[in-house]
Order: structure tokens, then C-alpha cells, then sequence
């Protein structure tokens, strides 16, 4: 996988900070770049932890009760712990209640107190700490809960031990506006002690929808949260906001995660519906930086198989689209403010145009801030991006873009010694041969006349040459390598590269 997922609605965070330490112990060990994402729980309502079950079946017709009060384990019987203390005051007899999307459907019969008594209609599996929505007149009901904050007490808790573990990524749940955005970066460059912490907007609400540009330009990257997101717009604008929102983060230069019940029947069996497959292949044809998985592989029955199907229909959609050239430009606008960002950028896009016109096995990209690289897989280009920068965590973080494959590397000031070098690695790994055509970018070298100097060269990949100093590496893998996380995806865009879990 890429980039690990934590999501902080479960378990606790001694579970959590032994997962990050697997990860980097698998990282040093194999040689590989897994970055690790922290998923804030936020302030939306949800159920409480079932008094320890694992699940609990609702039947059609049944009775059951909707309580804010805090119950001892276990619980009674057809009770539910509701975490918003506002919750009996703003449902009103005959509302539907709606369990994580849909999954299960109550109608509210009767209030007393603090407990609301629902009826159950569509009859369905109720997980502990399943998001909770309620809708009047075929709309969703925005109340007081609307007014709860973003980010609670428990979330900066949390924000705090993710900044302390050095977390490469933290996504921010029901994001209602990019003051948020900008407060979180605040907040983490104050205390992060230099480590860079990206910040991505989980796109769940009508409020996200409503703020969309202006949060996604403030954040760092963005999640479509189409579970979330489903329970409260109608279900039938789902997949044209899904491309919307993809198309816009593409616009502004920000990777996009496609997230919720891609493959959702993996969860109880071994293979998915084909519509499902069919969703996948939908979001890698709309350019999607990653997908990922959530209770397929979070709790599901077969993870390893529903990521190696992640992987193989995602690989085999980029193979055909690309083949038959199915993929339209996208006329991109400008995103950089500077003067020597915009050349940045004109050389990003001319050189993935180049890749396009005269079928370039790969593009070299080398980089330390990331800037370069990102700018190049916006672009969308038809071969491999290697990006190569001299900052591990900027490795990681790279991953998470479009095609881009990472690797660290020791940067010399000599361009040739570097491209040798470059050339010898991925000989070693099997990744390009002798003979392949590369475009070489980068935006490391520096003179005393311009601060930075940009360079683009046209290179074939020269014949066998000593590779001893590259023999100890670990060769990239074709196959993903199994790592204890809360949830699991895949990078697009890396067609024929390593395939590493997220």
C-alpha cells in the first residue's frame, strides 16, 4: 500500500501508535515508503460502541431506543448511546432515521426524555459508532448539530498525539469551511517541531459541498467521503459530485482520495458485485490520485483479496485507457502566483506533453520541496513518474499523488552523477531497461544568478554498467505486502510500478 490509514472513531491510541510503529518497522526493513494517515473522528452524530459487541442485527418492525443517556455494559436490550446531547430535542416524530448511509432505516414513533423511540423499516446491521442522520420531508435535518465544531476536544486530543508520532497526514472529518483548514495548519506548524503534516479535507456534508473551493484551496488534498456524503445529499447526485469534486482538486493542484464502499460485498465475500468493479474503474477513468478501502479491509473477511482487486481492475482500466487513448486532456488553469512558479509549471506541462508525443518510457523528476513533482503528475502524463528527493518524508508524502513512484535520494550537485545513479537503481530493480527514453526534470540545482535553475534533458538509458552499489536494495514488488492498518488503498497513475498498500 501507499499510505496507512487511521481511522480515530476505533480503537484507542496505544492500538494506533502500535500500528505506526509496524509500519515504520516495515519501512526500514523492506525498503519501502508507507505514509501514514490520521483520520479525525469530528462532530457529526453517531452511535456509541454497542457495550462491546461487534455488531447488532435490526429486525423490520422492531422497537428500538435512541438514548443520549451513558449506560454501563451491557447495554439493554434494543438500545442505542447517541453522542449529541441534543439529539431527542431536535428529532421530531415521523423523521427518518438513517444508520451509516442507509444501511438500516428507522421511523421515530415516540419521544420520552432523553431516549427517542424509532421503529425499524429498512432492516439492516448496526456497527458501533455508525454515523446517524435524520431526514424530515425527504431532505436531511440540519439542527443544532450543525452548529457543533468541526474539530472537538477528543480530535485535538488526538491531533496532538498524531503531531507527536509525526503522522505524514491528517484528515480532517466534516470540514465546514477552510477556516479550519487554516487554523489546523497553525495549530501543527506550532508544535510539529519542522516536520511537514499535510492536512486533507474529508469532503462528507452538505456544509463541505457548499464552501467546496475555498476549502479545497486551503487544504492540502482532499477526500470524497461518498458514505458520509451519501446519507446527506440524495443518493443519485453522489457520482456526479464525485467528479466534480476530483476534476476541481486536479484543477487546483491537489491529490484527490476516492474513498467509501468500493468494494463493500468484499467485506463478507471473496469476490466484489461487477458493478462494483465498474465504480472502481470509473474513478481511475475520472484520474483519481488513490482509492481506498475502508471496512474491506478495516474488518473485513478477505483484505488481502479486496486489494489485490483493487489493484489489478485499476491497473488493468490505466492500461486500456491509455492504450486506446480514452483519456481527454484536461485544459488546466493556472495555479501558481509567482513568476517562477508559473515556469515551473509551463515546464511541468510542456514536458508532459512531450512524454505524450514521443512515447517516453518514464520521466525523472528530481525535487526537494515536491513542488516539481506534483505540478508533473497533475498533468496526467502516459508513462511512470520517478520521483526522487532527498527528504524521506517528502517520500512519503509524494506518495499519495498520481503516478508518482518515490525514492529517496542523496543529491549531488553533478547532474550527470545523479542521472547515472538514478539510471542504476531502477536497472537493479527492473523497473526501466537499457534503451528506454526518459525525461529528466529538475528543480534542485542552484546558481548565484537565479536562486534556482530549472532543468529539462531527453536521455536514453544507457547500456550495462555496475550496479554493486544497488544490490543490497530491496527489489520493487509487484505484489502488495500485507501491514496492520485501520484501512487500505492504492495509488493511481503507477502503471507497471510497485503496488504497495495504503
Amino acid at each position: 500500500m501507499n499510505v496507512a490509514r487511521l481511522n480515530m472513531c476505533h480503537g484507542d491510541r496505544e492500538w494506533h501508535q502500535k500500528v505506526i510503529s509496524s509500519v515504520r518497522r516495515l519501512n526500514e526493513e523492506k525498503g519501502y515508503a508507507v505514509a501514514v494517515m490520521m483520520d479525525t473522528e469530528g462532530s457529526e452524530i453517531h452511535m456509541g460502541d454497542l457495550g462491546g459487541a461487534p455488531a447488532a442485527k435490526a429486525e423490520d418492525g422492531e422497537i428500538w431506543t435512541f438514548s443520549v443517556r451513558s449506560f454501563e455494559a451491557p447495554l439493554p436490550e434494543l438500545t442505542v448511546h447517541v453522542n449529541y446531547e441534543g439529539f431527542a430535542e431536535d428529532v421530531r416524530v415521523g423523521d427518518d432515521l438513517l444508520v451509516d448511509g442507509g444501511m438500516a432505516r428507522f421511523e421515530v414513533v415516540e419521544k420520552l426524555g432523553p431516549d427517542v423511540k424509532c421503529r425499524c423499516t429498512d432492516p439492516g446491521l448496526l456497527l458501533p459508532r455508525a454515523n446517524l442522520t435524520f431526514w424530515r420531508d425527504g431532505s436531511v435535518v440540519r439542527a443544532k448539530n450543525a452548529m457543533l465544531p468541526t474539530i472537538t476536544s477528543k480530535d485535538w486530543l488526538d491531533i496532538d498525539f498524531g503531531i507527536a508520532e509525526g503522522v505524514d497526514f491528517i484528515a480532517v472529518s466534516f470540514v465546514k469551511s477552510a477556516e479550519v483548514i487554516n487554523h489546523l495548519k497553525s495549530y501543527i506548524a506550532a508544535r510539529s517541531r519542522g516536520n511537514d503534516i499535510a492536512v486533507i479535507a474529508k469532503i462528507e456534508s452538505i456544509d463541505s459541498l457548499t464552501n467546496l473551493e475555498e476549502i479545497i484551496r486551503a487544504s492540502d488534498g482532499a477526500m470524497v467521503a461518498r458514505g458520509d456524503l451519501g446519507a446527506q445529499i440524495p443518493l443519485e447526485q453522489v457520482p456526479s459530485i464525485q467528479q466534480k469534486i476530483v476534476k476541481l482538486c486536479r484543477q487546483l493542484n491537489k491529490p484527490v482520495v476516492v474513498a467509501s464502499q468500493l468494494l463493500e460485498s468484499m467485506i463478507e465475500y471473496p469476490i466484489p458485485t461487477r458493478a462494483e468493479v465498474a465504480d472502481v474503474s470509473e474513478a481511475v477513468h475520472q484520474c483519481a490520485d488513490a482509492l481506498m478501502l475502508s471496512g474491506e479491509s478495516a474488518m473485513g473477511r478477505y483484505p488481502d483479496k479486496a486489494l489485490s482487486v483493487l489493484s489489478s481492475v485499476s491497473l488493468r482500466i490505466e492500461r486500456w485507457w491509455r492504450e486506446e487513448k480514452h483519456h481527454e486532456p484536461l485544459e488546466l488553469e493556472d495555479v501558481s502566483s509567482s513568476f517562477a512558479d508559473k515556469i515551473s509549471e509551463e515546464i511541468c506541462i510542456s514536458a508532459a506533453k512531450m512524454a505524450n508525443k514521443l512515447e517516453v518510457d518514464a520521466v525523472f523528476v528530481y525535487t526537494k520541496g515536491g513542488h516539481m513533482a506534483s505540478l508533473l503528475s497533475r498533468c496526467r502524463p502516459d508513462c511512470p513518474i520517478f520521483a526522487f528527493t532527498n527528504s524521506t518524508s517528502m517520500r512519503r508524502r509524494l506518495n499519495l499523488q498520481w503516478g508518482l513512484i518515490p525514492f529517496r535520494l542523496t543529491f549531488s550537485d553533478d547532474m550527470e552523477s545523479n542521472l547515472n545513479r538514478t539510471f542504476s537503481l531502477l536497472k537493479a530493480r527492473g523497473m526501466i531497461k537499457p534503451g528506454d527514453l526518459v525525461i529528466a526534470l529538475s528543480d534542485m540545482l542552484q546558481s548565484i544568478q537565479d536562486g534556482q535553475r530549472l532543468t529539462v534533458s531527453v536521455r536514453r538509458c544507457p547500456g550495462p554498467r555496475s550496479i554493486n552499489a544497488c544490490a543490497s536494495r530491496p527489489r520493487c514488488r509487484l505484489r502488495p505486502q500485507p501491514c496492520s492498518a485501520s484501512s487500505t488503498a492504492i495509488r493511481c497513475g503507477a502503471l507497471g510500478s510497485a503496488t504497495r498498500w495504503w
